[in-house]
């Protein structure tokens, strides 16, 4: 562990999810290429399209309503209504695709489980204090295996902004019902993690599973309470 500020007494603490708990982008990788292939096997009428094509489909979506980002289910939607509509899908039949396709992806991009020494940890702090998720991505988490250790999560959407917006932090402390210092925030991103967390009045914690943490080479405007080398070092705040 690398202390870089005082961290008050920890009576709470909220997680990031992608790429803090698990290496995330392994399983998008795999689902957007799934889902490719599902889609021009399931619905002939779009098996000329091609990954290209569906990138455009996802700009014109921001492009036209740029809050999408912070909404990834809404925006995965959008987009392949854009794509089955442009391949001669129409009314219920195109209603149905887009949800029959956009629950394959929900799956298989949740389709793996969360490390057994990170549940053993998020268990053990759960037993002590009240945790929360705060992500901007959509996973399922009980089909990955953590929901049970969290009292409550909280996702981006277009009523919730993405981190590093307030709003989500705001809300899982107004729910914790304790001082905002006195909540440690543990997520990956210098950016979306530790400045939303620090610009809400929350402490941070720093740790990132998908890549080696070498602070000089993240783009930061703000360093965290604590740098932790391995998530079980988490436990010393309990």
């Amino acid at each position: 562990m690398i202390i870089y500020k005082p961290t008050p007494k920890i009576q709470a603490m909220t997680f990031d999810l992608d790429d803090t708990l698990y290496d995330n982008w392994p399983y998008i990788i795999e689902a957007e290429k799934g889902l490719l292939n599902y889609i021009a096997d399931t619905y002939p009428g779009c098996s000329h399209l091609a990954k290209d094509d569906w990138q455009q489909f996802k700009r014109q979506a921001l492009q036209n309503d740029p809050d999408l980002w912070s909404d990834m289910g809404d925006l995965r939607r959008t987009t392949l209504t854009h794509g089955l509509e442009r391949s001669g899908y129409v009314g219920d039949e195109l209603s149905n695709a887009v949800e029959d396709c956009f629950r394959w992806f929900y799956h298989a991009r949740s389709d793996f489980e969360v490390p057994a020494d990170v549940c053993e940890v998020l268990a053990a702090i759960a037993k002590k204090m009240p945790i929360m998720a705060i992500t901007n991505g959509n996973v399922n988490l009980t089909q990955i295996g953590i929901a049970a250790y969290f009292s409550c999560v909280f996702k981006a959407n277009r009523q919730s902004p993405m981190k590093p917006h307030r709003h989500m932090f705001n809300a899982a402390a107004k729910e914790l019902a304790v001082p905002t210092q006195h909540i440690l925030h543990v997520g990956d991103n210098l950016e979306k993690d530790v400045w939303g967390a620090t610009r809400s009045g929350f402490s941070s914690a720093w740790y990132a599973c998908d890549r080696p943490m070498n602070l000089n080479q993240e783009p930061t405007t703000a360093l965290p309470n604590v740098q932790i080398q391995q998530f079980n070092e988490l436990l010393a705040f309990i």
